[in-house]
């Protein structure tokens, strides 16, 4: 048993009821308290620090597997390291349940499946279902009691997803007249070409104005400016966003919602959330229970 104490008391994270923690500060101190717990409630050191005993170390248990507690904590305790077919299946749709229980709990706080929120986390998916059909000028403008420096925060992290969306579709291939942003770049140059070419028709407006200026007054003087059907100049060659009716985007944001949840329930949110915390907590069983109360009550009503 010494030695089971041992090594557990070189854990830095092994748990301490709040009132003996500040005397469990160093291993050698951690020991004495476990071996003391050891000496006078087993069932408990079961409890507590089962989950972190080897094979082996339960093994030093057996012999006092005749006590009914403490046979249920070995019993337990082999389960979890060595579940029958039956324990896994049966863990699975515990795990299911919870991960539905909480997927519930997230759409009710309304933050995690917010369409901002989800863009952050899957910027190319967004992009495909929905930001390709919207205009991204409209993320980067001042909103309504914004501070000047939330702004400039927010246009900084705008930057980055459009990076991550644009290097995405690098990697895939895309052309580059489809990548995001080039069609706000192109109709920038555009506009800029369009200013160019005005300056330069008034600068030539004006200099054969001086040289009427010097020509016979009698002599009609001739409209150089250009008429308006055709000369003025459009907008073309570079490629316009796509746009979907409203009932046409609301659709893709289903879609995109409930891509995002499957991936949570899948596990592959890990980066955001803790799988492990969820799984096992047992008070998600609760509202599950009373979802499926709920289902039994509605399904009885209905075939009455």
């Amino acid at each position: 048993m010494e030695s089971i104490a041992e090594r557990l008391s070189a854990m830095d994270d092994l748990y301490f009821p709040r009132a003996i923690q500040p005397t469990a500060i160093n291993p050698s101190q951690r020991k004495l308290i476990l071996l003391d717990l050891l000496s006078r409630d087993v069932p408990v050191f079961l409890e507590r620090y089962g989950p972190k005993l080897t094979h082996e170390e339960l093994r030093q248990f057996d012999a006092l597997k005749n006590n009914y507690e403490i046979n249920w904590h070995l019993n337990h305790l082999r389960s979890i390291m060595n579940p029958t077919s039956d324990e896994l299946r049966s863990k699975s749709v515990t795990v299911k349940n919870r991960r539905r229980a909480y997927l519930d709990k997230l759409i009710c706080d309304g933050h995690y499946f917010s369409e901002d929120s989800m863009r952050e986390r899957e910027p190319y998916l967004h992009h495909e279902y929905l930001g390709k059909f919207q205009d991204l000028s409209g993320r980067s403008m001042a909103r309504p009691g914004e501070r000047w420096s939330e702004t400039l925060l927010r246009r900084a992290e705008e930057a980055i997803l459009v990076a991550k969306i644009r290097g995405e579709q690098q990697r895939l291939g895309v052309a580059e007249r489809d990548w995001v942003g080039v069609e706000r770049n192109l109709q920038e140059e555009e506009e800029e070409e369009e200013e160019e070419e005005e300056e330069e028709e008034e600068e030539e407006d004006e200099e054969e104005a001086k040289e009427k200026r010097g020509a016979d007054s009698a002599e009609i003087p001739i409209d150089h400016h250009k008429s308006t059907n055709g000369a003025q100049t459009t907008t073309v060659g570079h490629s316009e966003r796509p746009s979907l009716l409203p009932a046409e985007m609301q659709d893709q944001m289903e879609q995109f919602t409930f891509i995002m949840q499957q991936k949570f329930l899948l596990g592959e949110d890990h980066e955001y959330l803790d799988y492990t915390k969820i799984d096992n907590d047992e008070t998600l069983d609760d509202h599950w229970q009373r979802e499926a109360n709920h289902d039994a009550e509605e399904k009885y009503f209905a075939e009455v």
